[in-house]
Protein backbone atom coordinates (compact mmCIF):
# COMPACT_ATOMS: atom_id res chain seq x y z
CA UNK A 1 0.00 0.00 0.00
CA UNK A 2 1.16 3.44 -0.89
CA UNK A 3 2.18 6.31 1.58
CA UNK A 4 1.76 9.96 1.14
CA UNK A 5 5.67 9.88 1.29
CA UNK A 6 6.32 7.08 -1.02
CA UNK A 7 4.18 8.79 -3.41
CA UNK A 8 5.66 12.28 -3.02
CA UNK A 9 9.01 10.06 -3.96
CA UNK A 10 7.09 9.25 -6.99
CA UNK A 11 6.51 12.56 -8.28
CA UNK A 12 9.91 13.42 -7.73
CA UNK A 13 11.44 10.37 -10.23
CA UNK A 14 8.56 11.40 -12.58
CA UNK A 15 9.18 14.75 -12.38
CA UNK A 16 13.11 14.16 -12.87
CA UNK A 17 12.16 11.74 -15.74
CA UNK A 18 10.45 14.55 -17.92
CA UNK A 19 13.58 16.92 -16.92
CA UNK A 20 16.24 14.37 -18.38
CA UNK A 21 14.18 13.61 -21.50
CA UNK A 22 13.71 17.27 -21.59
CA UNK A 23 16.97 17.37 -22.45
CA UNK A 24 16.88 14.85 -24.27
CA UNK A 25 15.69 17.72 -26.82
CA UNK A 26 18.42 19.56 -26.36
CA UNK A 27 21.01 16.34 -27.39
CA UNK A 28 19.10 15.79 -30.17
CA UNK A 29 19.70 19.04 -31.56
CA UNK A 30 23.34 19.39 -31.09
CA UNK A 31 23.75 15.75 -32.57
CA UNK A 32 22.24 16.72 -35.70
CA UNK A 33 25.30 16.26 -38.25
CA UNK A 34 27.49 14.94 -35.44
CA UNK A 35 26.25 10.71 -35.66
CA UNK A 36 23.35 9.90 -37.65
CA UNK A 37 19.72 8.36 -35.64
CA UNK A 38 20.31 5.05 -35.12
CA UNK A 39 24.27 5.75 -33.99
CA UNK A 40 22.95 7.78 -31.76
CA UNK A 41 20.57 4.49 -30.45
CA UNK A 42 22.55 2.01 -30.75
CA UNK A 43 25.56 3.51 -29.08
CA UNK A 44 23.45 4.94 -26.42
CA UNK A 45 21.93 1.89 -25.25
CA UNK A 46 25.50 0.19 -25.72
CA UNK A 47 26.72 2.24 -22.98
CA UNK A 48 23.88 1.63 -20.41
CA UNK A 49 25.16 -2.04 -20.64
CA UNK A 50 28.28 -1.19 -20.26
CA UNK A 51 27.53 1.32 -17.55
CA UNK A 52 25.09 -1.19 -15.36
CA UNK A 53 27.71 -3.80 -15.79
CA UNK A 54 29.50 -2.41 -13.78
CA UNK A 55 27.02 -3.02 -10.82
CA UNK A 56 24.22 -5.04 -11.91
CA UNK A 57 25.48 -8.09 -11.70
CA UNK A 58 24.78 -9.08 -8.63
CA UNK A 59 21.05 -7.81 -9.28
CA UNK A 60 20.57 -9.73 -12.56
CA UNK A 61 21.78 -12.97 -10.56
CA UNK A 62 19.30 -12.39 -7.29
CA UNK A 63 16.51 -11.49 -10.08
CA UNK A 64 17.24 -14.28 -13.41
CA UNK A 65 14.99 -17.13 -12.32
CA UNK A 66 12.17 -14.25 -12.37
CA UNK A 67 13.29 -12.75 -15.40
CA UNK A 68 14.25 -15.83 -17.14
CA UNK A 69 10.50 -16.78 -17.56
CA UNK A 70 9.44 -13.71 -19.46
CA UNK A 71 12.41 -13.02 -21.47
CA UNK A 72 10.01 -12.37 -24.38
CA UNK A 73 8.16 -9.52 -23.22
CA UNK A 74 10.81 -8.33 -21.37
CA UNK A 75 12.91 -7.96 -25.19
CA UNK A 76 9.49 -6.87 -26.69
CA UNK A 77 9.41 -4.40 -24.33
CA UNK A 78 12.88 -3.27 -24.73
CA UNK A 79 12.64 -3.47 -28.43
CA UNK A 80 9.28 -1.14 -28.85
CA UNK A 81 9.67 0.88 -25.82
CA UNK A 82 13.53 1.92 -25.71
CA UNK A 83 15.06 0.85 -29.62
CA UNK A 84 12.31 1.61 -31.91
CA UNK A 85 10.96 4.37 -29.71
CA UNK A 86 13.73 5.96 -29.91
CA UNK A 87 14.60 5.69 -33.53
CA UNK A 88 11.24 6.91 -35.19
CA UNK A 89 11.68 9.74 -32.79
CA UNK A 90 15.33 10.87 -34.18
CA UNK A 91 14.11 9.82 -37.61
CA UNK A 92 11.09 11.90 -36.71
CA UNK A 93 12.99 15.14 -35.93
CA UNK A 94 14.45 14.93 -39.60
CA UNK A 95 11.63 14.86 -41.42
CA UNK A 96 8.72 17.10 -39.25
CA UNK A 97 8.71 19.99 -37.43
CA UNK A 98 9.31 20.47 -33.67
CA UNK A 99 5.99 21.98 -33.75
CA UNK A 100 4.46 18.91 -34.39
CA UNK A 101 6.81 16.67 -32.61
CA UNK A 102 5.68 18.80 -28.96
CA UNK A 103 1.95 17.82 -29.68
CA UNK A 104 2.32 14.67 -30.90
CA UNK A 105 4.26 13.90 -28.02
CA UNK A 106 1.54 15.14 -25.80
CA UNK A 107 -0.70 12.11 -26.70
CA UNK A 108 1.62 9.57 -25.01
CA UNK A 109 -0.94 10.09 -21.66
CA UNK A 110 -3.80 9.45 -23.71
CA UNK A 111 -2.71 6.39 -25.11
CA UNK A 112 -1.21 5.05 -21.88
CA UNK A 113 -5.13 5.80 -20.37
CA UNK A 114 -6.72 4.25 -23.33
CA UNK A 115 -4.19 0.85 -23.49
CA UNK A 116 -4.48 0.92 -19.50
CA UNK A 117 -8.58 0.71 -20.17
CA UNK A 118 -8.09 -1.74 -23.16
CA UNK A 119 -5.35 -4.10 -21.07
CA UNK A 120 -6.79 -3.74 -17.49
CA UNK A 121 -10.21 -2.50 -17.70
CA UNK A 122 -8.46 -0.05 -15.49
CA UNK A 123 -11.03 3.20 -14.47
CA UNK A 124 -10.60 6.69 -15.74
CA UNK A 125 -12.26 8.97 -14.23
CA UNK A 126 -13.50 12.31 -15.62
CA UNK A 127 -11.17 14.45 -13.97
CA UNK A 128 -8.39 12.22 -15.27
CA UNK A 129 -9.47 12.98 -18.89
CA UNK A 130 -9.76 16.94 -18.04
CA UNK A 131 -6.43 16.75 -16.37
CA UNK A 132 -5.09 14.88 -19.90
CA UNK A 133 -7.18 17.77 -21.98
CA UNK A 134 -5.36 20.56 -19.77
CA UNK A 135 -2.19 19.25 -19.97
CA UNK A 136 -2.16 18.85 -23.27
CA UNK A 137 -3.25 22.65 -23.99
CA UNK A 138 0.11 23.58 -21.99
CA UNK A 139 1.97 21.44 -24.22
CA UNK A 140 0.33 22.76 -27.28
CA UNK A 141 0.91 26.15 -25.92
CA UNK A 142 4.37 25.74 -25.70
CA UNK A 143 4.65 23.96 -29.04
CA UNK A 144 2.90 26.93 -30.95
CA UNK A 145 4.82 29.33 -28.86
CA UNK A 146 1.70 30.73 -27.74
CA UNK A 147 0.25 31.14 -31.46
CA UNK A 148 -2.67 28.56 -30.90
CA UNK A 149 -4.02 29.23 -34.20
CA UNK A 150 -0.99 28.02 -35.87
CA UNK A 151 -2.09 24.46 -35.15
CA UNK A 152 -4.54 24.92 -38.20
CA UNK A 153 -1.43 25.66 -40.80
CA UNK A 154 0.67 22.11 -39.53
CA UNK A 155 1.31 19.65 -42.60
CA UNK A 156 1.12 16.13 -42.85
CA UNK A 157 4.37 14.30 -43.05
CA UNK A 158 5.93 10.99 -42.54
CA UNK A 159 7.31 12.16 -39.68
CA UNK A 160 3.98 13.05 -37.77
CA UNK A 161 2.58 9.46 -38.24
CA UNK A 162 6.08 8.27 -37.41
CA UNK A 163 5.70 9.69 -33.76
CA UNK A 164 1.87 9.02 -33.44
CA UNK A 165 3.44 5.30 -33.51
CA UNK A 166 6.54 5.95 -31.24
CA UNK A 167 4.20 7.59 -28.68
CA UNK A 168 1.63 4.27 -29.37
CA UNK A 169 4.71 1.94 -28.20
CA UNK A 170 6.52 3.83 -25.44
CA UNK A 171 2.36 4.04 -24.26
CA UNK A 172 2.38 0.31 -24.42
CA UNK A 173 5.67 -0.22 -22.74
CA UNK A 174 4.61 2.06 -20.08
CA UNK A 175 0.88 -0.43 -19.77
CA UNK A 176 3.33 -3.48 -19.96
CA UNK A 177 5.29 -2.17 -16.52
CA UNK A 178 1.93 -2.99 -14.86
CA UNK A 179 2.95 -6.58 -15.17
CA UNK A 180 6.64 -6.40 -14.88
CA UNK A 181 8.23 -9.31 -13.49
CA UNK A 182 8.40 -9.04 -9.58
CA UNK A 183 12.41 -8.13 -9.44
CA UNK A 184 13.99 -5.06 -9.12
CA UNK A 185 14.64 -2.38 -10.94
CA UNK A 186 18.09 -2.46 -11.64
CA UNK A 187 17.66 -6.22 -12.48
CA UNK A 188 14.50 -5.84 -14.85
CA UNK A 189 16.61 -2.52 -16.09
CA UNK A 190 19.25 -4.48 -17.15
CA UNK A 191 17.86 -6.91 -19.14
CA UNK A 192 15.51 -3.93 -21.03
CA UNK A 193 18.75 -2.13 -21.87
CA UNK A 194 20.22 -5.68 -23.37
CA UNK A 195 17.57 -5.91 -25.43
CA UNK A 196 17.18 -2.61 -26.59
CA UNK A 197 21.24 -2.59 -28.15
CA UNK A 198 20.54 -5.90 -29.33
CA UNK A 199 17.04 -4.33 -31.52
CA UNK A 200 19.46 -1.73 -32.72
CA UNK A 201 22.01 -3.80 -34.30
CA UNK A 202 19.64 -4.37 -37.34
CA UNK A 203 18.05 -0.59 -37.48
CA UNK A 204 21.81 0.25 -38.11
CA UNK A 205 22.18 -2.14 -40.21
CA UNK A 206 19.59 -0.69 -42.42
CA UNK A 207 21.08 2.68 -42.11
CA UNK A 208 24.02 1.80 -43.02
CA UNK A 209 22.35 0.23 -46.23
CA UNK A 210 20.31 2.87 -47.71
CA UNK A 211 23.96 4.75 -46.95
CA UNK A 212 22.58 7.37 -44.51
CA UNK A 213 25.10 6.13 -40.98
CA UNK A 214 27.48 8.86 -39.67
CA UNK A 215 29.75 7.53 -37.31
CA UNK A 216 29.79 10.13 -34.28
CA UNK A 217 32.74 12.87 -34.34
CA UNK A 218 33.94 13.77 -30.84
CA UNK A 219 31.00 16.25 -30.26
CA UNK A 220 28.60 13.52 -31.23
CA UNK A 221 30.57 10.99 -28.69
CA UNK A 222 30.03 13.73 -26.03
CA UNK A 223 26.37 13.95 -26.73
CA UNK A 224 25.54 10.20 -26.39
CA UNK A 225 27.47 10.12 -23.35
CA UNK A 226 24.87 12.43 -21.78
CA UNK A 227 22.19 10.95 -23.51
CA UNK A 228 23.54 7.70 -22.20
CA UNK A 229 23.79 9.09 -18.39
CA UNK A 230 20.61 11.17 -18.36
CA UNK A 231 17.33 10.28 -20.71
CA UNK A 232 18.13 6.48 -21.34
CA UNK A 233 19.70 5.33 -17.51
CA UNK A 234 18.77 7.35 -14.62
CA UNK A 235 15.74 8.74 -16.66
CA UNK A 236 14.26 5.10 -17.08
CA UNK A 237 15.04 3.98 -13.44
CA UNK A 238 13.08 6.89 -11.77
CA UNK A 239 9.94 5.86 -14.40
CA UNK A 240 10.08 2.41 -13.39
CA UNK A 241 9.79 2.89 -10.09
CA UNK A 242 7.25 5.87 -10.51
CA UNK A 243 4.40 3.36 -12.24
CA UNK A 244 5.46 0.73 -9.97
CA UNK A 245 4.69 3.35 -7.00
CA UNK A 246 1.35 5.04 -8.67
CA UNK A 247 0.47 2.77 -12.17
CA UNK A 248 1.06 3.54 -15.39
CA UNK A 249 -1.78 5.81 -16.10
CA UNK A 250 -1.02 8.32 -13.12
CA UNK A 251 2.74 7.86 -14.35
CA UNK A 252 2.43 8.94 -18.24
CA UNK A 253 0.84 12.06 -17.57
CA UNK A 254 3.85 13.84 -15.99
CA UNK A 255 5.06 13.20 -19.65
CA UNK A 256 3.59 16.26 -20.38
CA UNK A 257 5.73 17.93 -18.17
CA UNK A 258 8.38 17.11 -21.28
CA UNK A 259 8.29 20.26 -23.01
CA UNK A 260 7.43 22.42 -20.93
CA UNK A 261 11.25 21.54 -19.41
CA UNK A 262 12.49 21.78 -22.57
CA UNK A 263 11.48 25.18 -23.35
CA UNK A 264 13.20 25.86 -19.96
CA UNK A 265 16.49 24.36 -20.92
CA UNK A 266 16.46 26.41 -24.71
CA UNK A 267 16.49 29.76 -22.47
CA UNK A 268 19.34 28.24 -20.47
CA UNK A 269 21.28 26.24 -22.35
CA UNK A 270 20.46 28.44 -25.60
CA UNK A 271 20.01 31.07 -23.86
CA UNK A 272 16.56 31.55 -25.78
CA UNK A 273 14.40 34.33 -24.51
CA UNK A 274 11.83 33.25 -21.82
CA UNK A 275 8.30 34.51 -22.77
CA UNK A 276 5.14 34.64 -21.02
CA UNK A 277 3.53 31.33 -22.76
CA UNK A 278 6.52 29.73 -21.42
CA UNK A 279 4.64 30.53 -17.73
CA UNK A 280 1.47 30.32 -19.36
CA UNK A 281 2.24 26.33 -20.49
CA UNK A 282 4.21 25.49 -17.31
CA UNK A 283 0.38 26.71 -14.65
CA UNK A 284 -1.47 24.60 -17.54
CA UNK A 285 0.74 21.43 -17.58
CA UNK A 286 1.12 21.24 -13.33
CA UNK A 287 -2.36 22.12 -13.18
CA UNK A 288 -3.48 19.57 -15.74
CA UNK A 289 -1.34 16.71 -13.48
CA UNK A 290 -3.09 17.75 -9.92
CA UNK A 291 -6.82 17.58 -11.36
CA UNK A 292 -5.61 13.74 -13.10
CA UNK A 293 -4.19 13.24 -9.50
CA UNK A 294 -7.33 14.81 -7.76
CA UNK A 295 -9.91 13.00 -9.97
CA UNK A 296 -8.23 9.38 -9.58
CA UNK A 297 -10.79 6.21 -9.44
Amino acid sequence: MSTPASQFRAYLMLAGTALCWGANTIFGRLAVGEASPMAVVCFRWLGVVIMIALFANRHVRQDWPVLKTKLKVIFAMGALGFALFNGMFYVAAHTTTALNMGILQGSIPVFVLLGSYLAFRSPVGKMQMLGVVVTIVGVVTVATGGQLGEIAALGVKIGDGLMIIACMLYAGYTVGLRNRPKASALGLFTVLAASAFLASLPMVGIEMALGHFQWPTAKGWMVIALVTLFPSFLAQIFFMHGVEAIGPGRAGVFVNLVPVFSAILAVVVLSEPFEVFHAVALALVLGGIYLSERGKP
